[in-house]
């Protein structure tokens, strides 16, 4: 069915070109998802006369957020103040053991609804049994790259495996109106034997969809590659092959070195930058302006909700910039316009979506977000001129409830605060319904296993 036609006008519109063109009462015409026409509101509806419009007053429009990396789950504020190693250990993998398809996917439904509300478009998730969260992201109405948990080694029997990552493509991959595509992915490199990391790179290159993975998130890792590879971590991608798949994505990247920056920016390799979860896990602090400074693409993720503990973009993109800023010891570093295309424009292009999303541009999907400005965060509120901050609130101030509309492939999804595609109430109670018994089997396996996973770094190899 073809969507309907219409003009949606702001008080002014961030368009995220390649010059950040903020136009003052601006409008977008859209039809059938797509977007017609960008500029001043008199002209839009001058062309379109016969077109609906839709205004938003007290509101800039700008481009639906992009999530480069999150993790469906509902662990929120259960697995906390340790290290990533341990946190995986005692809380993470456990959880995955005792996971079931149905939690998998209300888990789904909620980090959908949440992302939604706060005005993230689009959202890489790296989850279970992504078939429900395939049939969420279509019910919501959001834009999901599913990217399937896999463990491809006898220490990591309990992930996801190869054969549901393909099964998952092929009934999944560009469906739901072409809002749903589905990646090849890995937990970790080492969560993998030899054959399941030929296998993975062979299944991206079969179906022509990305590889996505954690890599260099803590430091222990770096000694590990020169351990079994004797190299860096990149290097060791880059010789195993996987820089031959059609696009690589690697969440955190924390700790590359420039000859690894200098080396990922000759592929088609981008980062998932999550500050955040970063310094929650006491990880590290990335080196993002060099990454950016080489031409690599880097989007921001939030990664999941027990490692940050929400699914806030713009939360993201203050802590991008903050965290860059001190990392360099510069207060000019990171500044709000590159913070703001990291999560829009920047972050479509890692994930080889620029072409559809990212921006306020014709031809491209109609992925709108309606930010308030007669709020105490957008105040004062100067889109033009002289004192143009705009962007500085957008990245300083607001909040992910400062969302008035959420607007996917032309389609409201969210309007005034509320969630049009589902009840978000239900999802909720249906998330308390379950979760005391998962932590319950999840206690017990712990009681019976020693409390704890088997890790890597304990000697799986």
């Amino acid at each position: 069915m073809a969507k309907t036609a219409m003009i949606l006008a702001g008080e002014s519109l961030l368009t995220m070109d390649d010059d950040n063109t903020v136009i003052a009462e601006g409008a977008v015409a859209i039809d059938d998802g797509r977007i017609l026409a960008v500029g001043p509101l008199d002209e839009i509806t001058a062309t379109y006369p016969n077109y609906p419009v839709k205004m938003m007053t007290h509101a800039v429009l700008m481009p639906g957020l992009i999530n480069a990396h999150a993790h469906s789950g509902f662990l929120r504020g259960t697995a906390e103040h340790l290290p990533v190693w341990d946190w995986l250990t005692i809380h993470i993998n456990p959880m995955h053991r005792m996971l079931q398809p149905h939690e998998a996917e209300t888990a789904s439904w909620l980090c959908y609804a949440e992302s939604a509300l706060a005005g993230t478009t689009t959202v890489v998730d790296m989850w279970r049994y992504m078939d429900g969260s395939a049939r969420a992201a279509e019910a919501i109405g959001t834009r999901l790259v599913a990217v399937p948990y896999v463990g491809e080694h006898p220490d990591y029997n309990y992930f996801d495996t190869l054969d549901m990552n393909e099964a998952l493509i092929e009934s999944w991959h560009r469906k739901a109106g072409g809002r749903v595509n589905v990646w090849v992915g890995l937990e970790h490199l080492f969560y993998a034997d030899e054959a399941g990391q030929k296998r993975a790179i062979e299944l991206a290159k079969k179906h022509k969809t990305g590889f996505h993975t954690h890599c260099s998130e803590a430091e222990i890792e770096v000694a590990e590659f020169m351990t079994r590879y004797g190299k860096r971590p990149m290097f060791a991608l880059e010789e195993l092959g996987f820089f031959e798949t059609p696009l690589t994505m690697l969440a955190h990247a924390v700790w590359l070195n420039p000859h690894e920056i200098e080396l990922i920016s000759k592929y088609n390799v981008s980062v998932a930058h999550n500050p955040v979860s970063n310094m929650k896990l006491a990880s590290g602090i990335a080196p993002i302006a060099d990454m950016l400074a080489h031409g690599v693409a880097v989007g921001i993720g939030t990664d999941g909700e027990k490692e940050n503990n929400n699914f806030d973009m713009f939360e993201e993109m203050k802590t991008a910039s903050l965290l860059g800023k001190l990392r360099n010891r510069d207060a000019a570093a990171m500044d709000s316009w590159q913070c703001l295309r990291m999560a829009t424009i920047l972050g479509a292009k890692a994930i080889g979506l620029d072409h559809e999303i990212g921006s306020i541009e014709v031809g491209k999907r109609a992925d709108i977000i309606a930010m308030k400005t007669n709020t105490p965060r957008m105040t004062p509120f100067f889109p033009e001129g002289p004192y143009l901050n705009l962007h500085h609130n957008l990245v300083h101030a607001v909040r992910g409830g400062d969302v008035a509309m959420t607007m996917v492939d032309g389609d409201i999804i969210v309007e005034d605060g509320v969630l049009k595609t589902a009840d978000i109430g239900e999802i909720i109670n249906e998330i308390h319904r379950f979760a005391p018994d998962h932590f319950a089997r999840r206690a017990e396996w712990l009681a019976a296993n020693g409390g704890g996973t088997k890790q890597w770094t304990d000697g799986a190899e």
